[in-house]
C-alpha cells in the first residue's frame, strides 16, 4: 500500500480488511481530513430489539475515524482509542460514518465522526457521535529530558 491515499486507494484498503467485506462496508468518500464509509442495514446487523447491534456502530466509527486519520497522514496510522455515545436507537435502510480530523499533530491525530441512519425516505438521521485518537506509528517522539 502506497503512504499517500487517494480515493481508489483508500478503497483497496478498506477492501484488503475481511471482516470490511462480510458487511459489506463502503468507503464513498476520502480526502482533505474527511472519510464517508457506508453499509447497508440488513438484519443480520440488528440486535434482539430490531437496532443495529452497538457493535457494529462502534466498527463503523472506528474505521471511519481511522480512514480520515490516514487522509491526512497517509496509511500508517493505527486506532489508539475512541469513545462513543449512543444518542437514539439505530434504524433504517443505510449506515453513514462521516469522520473528519479535528487535530493533526506529529504522533496523533483527534477525529470526530458522526453517525447516521438513512431511511427509505432518504432522511438522515444523528444515532451516535465518536471521537478518537490514531497514532502515527514511528513517528519520532521528544525523549523526555525533565527526568535523570
Amino acid at each position: 500500500m502506497k503512504d499517500s491515499l487517494d480515493l481508489a486507494a483508500a478503497q483497496e484498503a478498506l477492501a484488503a480488511q475481511p471482516f470490511s467485506r462480510l458487511l459489506g462496508t463502503r468507503l464513498v468518500a476520502f480526502g482533505r481530513g474527511e472519510a464517508v464509509l457506508e453499509l447497508d442495514i440488513r438484519d443480520d446487523l440488528r440486535q434482539q430489539n430490531g437496532f443495529v447491534h452497538g457493535g457494529v456502530l462502534g466498527y463503523a466509527a472506528d474505521n471511519a475515524l481511522t480512514f480520515a486519520a490516514g487522509s491526512a497522514a497517509g496509511a500508517h496510522v493505527l486506532t489508539s482509542g475512541f469513545t462513543i455515545d449512543y444518542l437514539r436507537p439505530a434504524d433504517g435502510t443505510l449506515l453513514r460514518a462521516h469522520a473528519h480530523v479535528v487535530r493533526a499533530g506529529r504522533t496523533r491525530i483527534v477525529c470526530r465522526c458522526d453517525l447516521s441512519t438513512v431511511d427509505a425516505t432518504g432522511t438522515q438521521t444523528l444515532c451516535a457521535v465518536a471521537q478518537g485518537t490514531i497514532a502515527i506509528p514511528g513517528a519520532a517522539v521528544s525523549a523526555d529530558r525533565t527526568h535523570p
